[in-house]
């Protein structure tokens, strides 16, 4: 079958994207239609594709949207800058298939559907996060299919020449070496129970102030080259360390949910085996070491997503080259 080509990237104002269906953008099917929401696997040969605007998202996206191409269909990519607008979208088949993170995901539909204050489901265990995932999605008409290889997750990392000094490779040899931890990272930092919370109940690591850089900035990662902190919060497909000298600590005892890339699909629209097997594909390949690099391509390099996902996908055999 001849490939089709992906369609360019479209930039959806909210106001577009939720004005014909008002009511998908405020709460979701209402009990009258859960009927069509729990209808049978289905297949539209015109798929739109949403992204939520950063580099790794659209990176994600255009990879889809190549994938199923090559399987046939024709993709369209939607920008939406948040998931308070393409999760509704992705309900009422506005968007029919976005990439999104398994415990994230898994702790916002929990919280939308049980209330803000309801105990988070996600879990560092995948199959833990995704059996809960997948009860959250099925009652709203969507599938999360499987997961890949691929994580985006909180990391920290010091300097390569701190960590050589004091014998580091993770954070419990961080903890007991009783040493006194400046961390940059976002200000919500010091409530947040995956960083400095988690960091002195999971490993016994003495942080003594949280410097508000945010989280992987570059002032940030200066801030523990040159020394004024030892510590910064980044995220594991960050693939600028190595300029400045830092190196990741092993998330040895999991204090970070399984975060792992996964496409979450509207079932009507694009539930099929074909649509799941063009997908999945994608899960062959992608490591969270792949992901780092073809962010830094688009980031660093200022190359355009499309031609990176491209190119990715051709390198893997995912793709034909081009004559």
């Amino acid at each position: 079958m001849t490939p089709a080509a992906p369609r360019r990237r479209r930039r959806v104002p909210a106001a577009v994207l939720c004005g014909a269906l008002l009511a998908a953008c405020t709460g979701g099917p209402s009990l009258e239609d859960r009927g069509t929401v729990t209808a049978s696997p289905g297949e539209g040969h015109d798929l739109s594709i949403g992204s939520a605007g950063f580099t790794e998202s659209e990176l994600l996206a255009q990879m889809y949207a190549a994938l199923l191409g090559a399987a046939g269909f024709h993709a369209d990519i939607l920008t939406v800058g948040n998931r308070e607008l393409y999760e509704p979208a992705l309900e009422s088949g506005q968007i029919d298939v976005v990439p999104e993170y398994a415990a994230t995901f898994a702790d916002w539909l929990n919280a939308k559907t049980h209330g803000p204050k309801a105990p988070p489901v996600a879990s560092p265990d995948l199959a833990t996060t995704m059996t809960a995932l997948r009860k959250l999605t099925a009652p709203r008409g969507l599938s999360a299919l499987a997961p890949g290889r691929a994580v985006d997750q909180n990391a920290f990392a010091v300097s390569a020449a701190y960590a050589a000094r004091h014998r580091l490779k993770t954070l419990s040899d961080l903890g007991r070496a009783k040493l006194p931890v400046r961390l940059a990272a976002g200000d919500e930092c010091v409530q947040r129970p995956f960083c400095a919370p988690g960091l002195k109940k999971t490993y016994g690591i003495d942080v003594t102030a949280v410097d508000p850089k945010g989280v992987g900035t570059t002032p940030a990662k200066q801030a523990v080259q040159n020394g004024q902190d030892q510590m910064v919060l980044t995220t594991s497909t960050d693939a600028t360390l190595d300029q400045f000298g830092l190196v990741v600590l092993a998330d040895d005892k999991k204090l970070q949910n399984a975060d792992h890339v996964i496409p979450v699909v509207n079932r009507a629209r694009a539930g099929s085996p074909r649509v799941t097997a063009a997908l999945d594909r994608l899960n062959s390949v992608l490591t969270t070491a792949d992901l780092a690099r073809l962010n830094q391509r688009v980031d660093s390099w200022r190359r355009l997503p499309a031609d990176v996902a491209r190119d990715y996908l051709t390198s893997k055999g995912l793709l034909p080259k081009k004559p």
